[in-house]
């Protein structure tokens, strides 16, 4: 019975804003308050330089893959370990530490991938690099690498509870780019 106080632990650890604390520890200023004002790596790159980013960005990657593998360790099923992986990922987008405004998802969205299967994180990454190596546009990556999750977790995973769970992952990581969207149509994203 213990092992559904996982889900919630997977939200607490996702309310860990790894912007908002690197910024603080570097002594930069506060990511919701400067740049785009979202608090993720890319923002931070702006505030405060590759250092602080690749920080930013292994701590929320890290905050999405640690839960998924204790919950794996413990033995969840793929209906507890697709809570798990919401959860984590939730926390990030509204962390209960940071008044519910936290980052847009993606390094978070890929840690749990990398939870799930180690061929799964590392095909969604390729996909990331690949696209930013051809358009150099961070936003377009993450966007083409959320579309095409669902489709990795189907054939790499094949678990339909898991697939549900990515597929609502990829819808939310979109709508949270929305305005990256409206951007790249007009071909106006940096």
């Amino acid at each position: 019975m213990m092992e559904w106080l996982l889900a919630p632990l997977a939200y607490l650890t996702g309310s860990v804003s790894s912007a908002i604390i690197v910024c603080k520890i570097m002594g930069l200023a506060d990511p919701r308050e400067n740049g785009s004002g979202n608090p993720g790596a890319t923002n931070v790159m702006r505030i405060g330089g590759k250092k602080a980013a690749a920080i930013t960005l292994f701590g929320d990657a890290m905050k999405g893959l640690l839960p998924v593998l204790l919950a794996k360790a413990l033995g969840a099923d793929s209906l507890l370990l697709s809570l798990v992986i919401f959860a984590a990922f939730l926390g990030h987008l509204y962390p209960l530490f940071f008044a519910f405004k936290g980052g847009k998802g993606v390094a978070t969205s890929f840690g749990v991938t990398l939870g799930v299967d180690w061929l799964l994180g590392a095909t969604v990454l390729a996909t990331w690099l690949a696209v930013y190596k051809i358009g150099k546009i961070s936003s377009l990556a993450a966007l083409v690498a959320a579309l095409l999750t669902p489709l990795y977790v189907w054939l790499i995973v094949g678990d339909v509870d898991i697939l549900i769970t990515f597929i609502l992952i990829s819808a939310i990581l979109l709508w949270r780019h929305k305005g990256n969207i409206q951007r790249l149509l007009a071909r106006q994203e940096t």
